[in-house]
């Protein structure tokens, strides 16, 4: 079968725009590898589907698929592109949208610059969230901030955990660019402590505003930048007192503005969202 498509991005962090607003989605895993493989299909990060809501209190449902064909609760760079998609294909008309992802309910906004906001929801630092499960991990407190470590290569690197509604683990490095990212990333992704497996994010704090950040997302490996990896990344950060509100992100594919006031608040990620072209491919 034939599968219309749109192809966009969000600071790198590369999507397939699927529209099934008027038929059921109609994918299965392997096709879903196929779509997003660079070779031999579209290529993409991730696979983003637009459909009807459950209910009428929110405008759509955003379903999100990784490079190997599961399905994971929430995309920040994809939701950015979400909105520019359903306006530019006047399925809605408005500025601020709700959409229903797998576990919350997020309100993406078209701002007047061209950038997109979004609310993200309040994150959680509670590791049954994620969900993370420490026994036997070394721990610590850092400003009152709980950290924990895993071995890997003879060398223990410490970590925070947080839930944007998807898991993550931040570890602060002192250089960004040299941080063994894919090895690392990989081998915490599939660690035993996360039964769902984690993304792992490598920040390094430049300023109290400012930092880099390299982002190993589970099933799609590392990426030009992650929406939620930045926001975890950020609130982990402050609630550590290693930062404070506002914050900009520096990925490699661009950079990103993360507002985030303390417990209790919601936190707002503000980047790029960029259409790219229309085109169909065969499954």
């Amino acid at each position: 079968m034939k599968i219309k498509f749109t192809k966009m991005h969000g600071a790198g962090n590369d999507f397939v725009v699927l529209d099934c607003t008027e038929k059921p989605f109609p994918l299965t895993e392997k096709q879903l590898r196929h779509l997003a493989d660079r070779h031999f299909g579209v290529g993409a990060d991730q696979i983003l589907v637009v459909e009807k809501p459950d209910d009428n209190s929110v405008d759509f449902k955003y379903r999100i698929f990784n490079q190997d064909g599961g399905e994971v609760e929430q995309c920040g760079n994809g939701a950015r592109c979400f909105v520019k998609y359903v306006s530019q294909r006047k399925l809605t008309d408005k500025k601020k949208i709700r959409v229903q992802t797998m576990k919350s309910v997020i309100e993406p906004e078209l701002l007047d610059n061209g950038t997109v906001k979004v609310n993200m929801g309040m994150p959680s630092f509670t590791p049954a969230d994620l969900p993370f499960n420490p026994a036997g991990l070394p721990t610590r407190e850092v400003n009152g901030e709980p950290q924990w470590a895993i071995r890997f290569k003879g060398e223990l690197w410490w970590f925070s955990v947080s839930s944007m509604g998807n898991p993550h683990v931040t570890i602060i490095v002192d250089d960004a660019a040299g941080a063994p990212v894919a090895g690392l990333g990989a081998f915490i992704e599939k660690h035993p402590a996360f039964p769902r497996r984690v993304n792992v994010g490598f920040l390094e704090i430049m300023n109290p505003h400012e930092g880099k950040v390299r982002v190993w997302e589970r099933g799609a490996g590392e990426t030009l930048a992650c929406g939620t990896g930045n926001c975890a990344a950020a609130v982990t950060s402050i609630h550590a007192q290693f930062m404070e509100s506002p914050v900009t992100l520096h990925n490699r594919g661009g950079d990103l503005t993360l507002q985030w006031e303390g417990e209790g608040e919601n936190v707002e990620l503000i980047g790029p969202a960029v259409y790219l072209f229309d085109s169909e491919i065969e499954l």
